[in-house]
């Protein structure tokens, strides 16, 4: 008898990214829902799942997917898009409910953001449980987990505490530094998401989950300055404007102002497990401290470990923050056999290796990547920086660097004339 097949919505998100790969190791059949699924062609996993294109906000897209389907994760938020989210939001899931019920889904699981509804919350924590509450009206049962910080290397919570806390020796925010939080491991997240498939204890059922220590926003950047070996001081502000915070984190870090302006009014109230019904419906879950999930991220500090989400399927030329590195990339397509393409590569091992020597000065981790694939050269470098002279390092010596890039691409085009 063939395995159950899941569907995992939000395919392109983060969570997904970590879910899917437990699913398939499991054994599961995997069907993956994305409004862009090109995104999802440089994923690891992406051979070995159905990866269907669709919109819940357009219900006509949903059937395809949902077809023979057994049980369906919901991972799907509309911060990005700015104003208008929760409208949006809460249409998906209502069609997504319907759809879920005409499809025959035995199970939906939903993971939400964890907040007290009965006090004064953010738009953003509001319209997360509004999307549990619309999901369960649908006659599907649903199993809804609400979660708080995520301590994990990709997680928007954890890179917007990893990047201000790299970059300030002295770092500036708000008074609601001072709120507690009680964050959860990526590993326990999944583990939660994974145990509701199989233990029937968790449906028709909300549960807030979190990791075994509470801590306020200012201890988790604290502890993470402890691990990386950095001292840091903290300068707190009675009143900080919700935009001007979300300009300086879409500045400094990887998450977007739409995502920055939805969150920092979420991180103003406190994000704590007031009912702990988790632990004793899903007793296989081991909960693990947020120093050593902290240090598990650490782990993942390297060109192979990260998700090449910048791998869209566009080409060009690509910056951007993600998971502790900036990155720079750039593709051509080529002509040359992919030998003379490698040979021509490695005539530039010098002029890499000393453009990798900040590492010696300890601003940082770097790599350059060369890669030849169905006819494209890409070429990638990463750099990690440690602390503000990394910082520093990155952005000031950038158009140098971008210069060296440009002109070794330009050595390889020709190679193939």
């Amino acid at each position: 008898m063939p395995s159950p097949l899941i569907l995992v919505t939000g395919a392109t998100g983060y969570i997904a990214s970590r879910l899917i790969p437990r699913l398939l190791e499991q054994g599961y059949r995997v069907r993956a829902l994305a409004r862009h699924p090109e995104k999802l062609h440089a994923r690891r996993w992406s051979s070995q799942v159905e990866i269907f294109k669709g919109d819940v906000t357009e219900p006509a897209t949903l059937p395809p997917a949902l077809d023979g389907v057994h049980t369906a994760y919901y991972l799907i938020h509309n911060m990005s898009l700015g104003r208008g989210y929760t409208r949006r939001e809460i249409e998906g899931a209502r069609n997504f409910a319907q759809a879920a019920e005409e499809a025959g889904i035995e199970h939906i699981i939903y993971l939400g953001g964890l907040a007290d509804p009965e006090q004064h919350i953010a738009p953003h924590m509001r319209s997360r449980i509004e999307t549990g509450k619309t999901l369960r009206q649908g006659k599907v049962p649903v199993t809804e987990f609400r979660a708080g910080v995520i301590a994990g290397s990709g997680s928007i919570s954890f890179e917007m505490i990893r990047f201000m806390t790299e970059l300030f020796p002295v770092i500036p925010g708000p008074a609601w530094l001072k709120n507690k939080s009680q964050p959860i491991a990526i590993q326990n997240i999944v583990d939660y998401l994974l145990a509701a498939l199989t233990n029937p204890h968790g449906r028709g059922r909300v549960f807030e989950i979190g990791g075994p220590e509470i801590f306020t926003y200012q201890e988790l950047m604290q502890t993470y300055a402890k691990i990386r070996g950095h001292k840091r001081g903290f300068f707190l502000l009675p009143r900080i404007p919700v935009w001007f915070m979300a300009f300086g984190i879409n500045l400094m870090t990887p998450v977007p102002y739409p995502i920055a302006h939805a969150l920092v009014g979420g991180l103003s109230s406190d994000s704590i497990v007031l009912h702990a019904e988790a632990e004793k419906t899903f007793p296989e879950v081991r909960l693990v401290d947020f120093e050593s999930a902290v240090t598990e991220a650490m782990k993942r500090l390297h060109p192979l470990e990260i998700e090449r989400v910048w791998e869209d399927g566009q080409g060009g030329i690509k910056n951007l923050k993600h998971e502790g590195f900036f990155i720079h990339h750039r593709e051509v397509k080529m002509n040359a056999p992919p030998g003379k393409i490698i040979e021509t590569i490695k005539k530039f091992r010098g002029v890499d290796e000393r453009l990798l020597e900040h590492s010696k000065f300890k601003f940082g981790e770097a790599w350059i990547e060369w890669r030849v694939s169905d006819g494209v050269l890409k070429q990638t470098a990463y750099f990690a920086p440690r602390g503000l002279f990394g910082f520093l390092y990155w952005y000031l010596l950038y158009l140098f660097r971008v210069f060296q890039f440009r002109r070794q691409m330009k050595a390889v085009v020709q190679c193939g004339k």
